[in-house]
């Protein structure tokens, strides 16, 4: 079993959300999960501090990290608005460029997911805007329907990391669609939309769920993180990742890019 790291990118600055509920529904969240002493008093001050520095991504410190641990993770930046991801074309071409150029992989973070004609578009802007002739995507919150993959193949995508099963990868026409198997809110959330996990319940679940895979004869695991929680101010977050990334690697799994996975599909094929 080979392992797949990836990072959705959902917020860049803090003012990009003055015009929706993304900051207040932030401020509520962090007092919430203090007083169920889920987050401590620095980890709360820490947070505070952030809004005033108009910066709530975390790519280059991520880069570096993923960069120390021989990880050539993929990222996901979206070219269009909704539903809370609300950054600039601008920023959005600014960092798929410093991403590309870091030696790091990029995809779209896709707004769009049942209509063929916009999904069109935020390939052919992110096309524009990265110089790529071949790359992927994961859907914003996860969302699909039935006509999702049939549609991402249409507009030309080389892969879709948006399923949450325990599967391998699978092709639909030209897609290759690789199953999400762990990310970040499932693991630190249990049925909440705050944190109600502690460092130690986000391992022995993380833990149950690479064991299982394993057994179930999973060919390529994948997970993402967002880079939003790589910093003190989501301490748990941070440390689950790095846990897990030692974990796997002291447990001699292997770590592999969604391309690369993909010629060793097709070699098979």
């Amino acid at each position: 079993m080979k392992v797949i790291i990836s990072h959705d990118v959902d917020h860049i600055t803090v003012w990009e959300h003055k015009r929706d509920l993304i900051i207040s529904k932030f401020v509520v969240r962090s007092f919430i999960e203090f007083a169920l002493g889920y987050i401590s008093s620095s980890e709360i001050k820490c947070r505070f501090r952030g809004l005033f520095k108009n910066k709530w991504q975390n790519i280059m410190e991520l880069m570096e990290f993923d960069r120390e641990k021989e990880i050539s993770s993929t990222f996901f930046i979206g070219v269009a608005n909704g539903l809370g991801l609300s950054y600039s074309l601008r920023n959005a071409e600014f960092w798929i460029k410093r991403i590309l150029r870091e030696g790091f992989d990029v995809g779209v973070h896709g707004i769009s997911f049942n209509n063929l004609d916009n999904m069109k578009n935020e390939y052919d802007i992110f096309k524009n805007l990265s110089g790529l002739e071949k790359f992927g995507i994961r859907m914003h919150y996860l969302r699909s329907s039935e006509d999702t993959l049939g549609f991402l193949d249409k507009a030309g995508y080389l892969f879709d990391s948006t399923l949450y099963e325990l599967k391998n990868p699978f092709k639909v026409g030209d897609l290759w669609e690789f199953p999400l198997h762990i990310m970040d809110g499932y693991i630190l959330y249990e049925n909440s939309r705050w944190q109600n996990q502690t460092l130690e319940q986000a391992k022995g679940k993380t833990k149950r769920v690479i064991e299982e895979a394993y057994k179930k004869g999973i060919k390529y695991f994948t997970i993402l993180f967002h880079d939003r929680y790589f910093n003190n101010s989501f301490k748990s977050w941070k440390d689950w990742y790095t846990w897990t990334v030692d974990y796997l690697k002291n447990s001699e799994f292997k770590f592999t890019t969604y391309r690369e996975a993909i010629q060793e599909l097709e070699k098979k094929a």
